[in-house]
């Protein structure tokens, strides 16, 4: 019996520490790529087997914004993190069209159905990241087995909140910067990697951030806010003829966001045709899975088992 305590001990032991750590992340990853229809390629890392799991980051970012929840995914499931057109080492064309949320969601459903090979996967966005999935979800339902969002309310909620909400309108006002002619050149990659200075970072992922956005095309980055961020004066149409979600949601919301209100996440339960969990989150902001990657961490386990 003595033996057989002593062999469980050391294999619980063995598989607690097989487990990948975040500072492993970047050299433990493979990399590959997807052509979209439009002969755009699009860059991803991956790492593990078992379901498959696609991560979708937001701006200023890259698929490196997921090394929390690849660490805690990466032993039992593929985790597949992308950069999004524009982004890193995803191609960059030219012109604003191309940076439409239609041409952007064509390139998710386009890994999907090629990394997902017919089988509907687990759908992860941030930020922008999450405004696609969302929409992928509602569109496409097929592809979704399940939606994790993080800060970014349904499109609705969203909406409402920018044609009714003053304060929400005043926080989005970096948007209309965005938009100018030439907002492009207020911007470089130093900049774009201190977005992330208040949040848990080792200036090792500094640098790591800085080579990404050198690697970016800034007038691209620019192009999602021109082609997508709406505009005033701002309209809510209440929600009519937009699909209901299908699939399960895990929605983590940092209460301490300064661009996204909490109060984009009410009423979501309207917009809803299956369980929707909503995980609001105490001292984090936009980037809750950095923030606080344990507490988020353990939720998405937990919900994904």
């Amino acid at each position: 019996m003595l033996k057989y305590h002593l062999l469980a001990l050391t294999l619980l032991l063995s598989s607690a520490t097989m487990a990948l750590d975040v500072t492993e992340v970047f050299d433990a990853v493979e990399h590959g790529e997807v052509t979209s229809p439009d002969g755009v390629k699009i860059h991803y890392a991956e790492i593990g087997e078992g379901p498959l799991v696609i991560m979708v980051h937001g701006f200023p970012d890259y698929w490196y914004s997921w090394r929390y929840q690849i660490a805690a995914l990466a032993d039992d499931y593929h985790v597949v993190a992308i950069d999004t057109r524009g982004y890193n080492l995803s191609d960059k064309p030219k012109g604003g069209a191309a940076y439409s949320g239609e041409k952007i969601i064509g390139d998710l459903i386009n890994v999907i159905s090629t990394l997902g090979e017919g089988k509907p996967v687990t759908l992860m966005g941030h930020d922008w990241g999450g405004a696609f999935s969302w929409t992928v979800a509602m569109l496409a339902p097929q592809l979704v087995e399940r939606l994790v969002i993080f800060n970014l309310p349904h499109p609705n909620g969203f909406s409402r909140e920018l044609a009714n909400n003053k304060v929400q309108q005043e926080m989005s006002d970096y948007a209309r910067e965005f938009q100018k002619p030439g907002s492009e050149e207020k911007i470089n990659p130093e900049i774009l990697a201190d977005f992330f200075r208040k949040g848990p970072r080792t200036p090792i992922d500094r640098e790591r951030y800085i080579t990404a956005m050198e690697n970016s095309d800034m007038k691209a980055l620019m192009a999602y806010y021109k082609a997508g961020y709406p505009r005033p004066p701002y309209k809510y149409g209440g929600g009519e003829g937009t699909p209901k979600v299908k699939v399960p949601v895990l929605q983590f919301h940092g209460i301490d966001d300064p661009a996204i209100l909490t109060d984009g996440v009410n009423s979501t339960w309207e917009w809803m045709d299956a369980p929707w969990t909503l995980v609001t989150v105490p001292n984090a902001g936009h980037w809750v899975h950095h923030d606080q990657s344990e507490l988020v961490n353990k939720a998405l386990v937990d919900w994904l088992k």
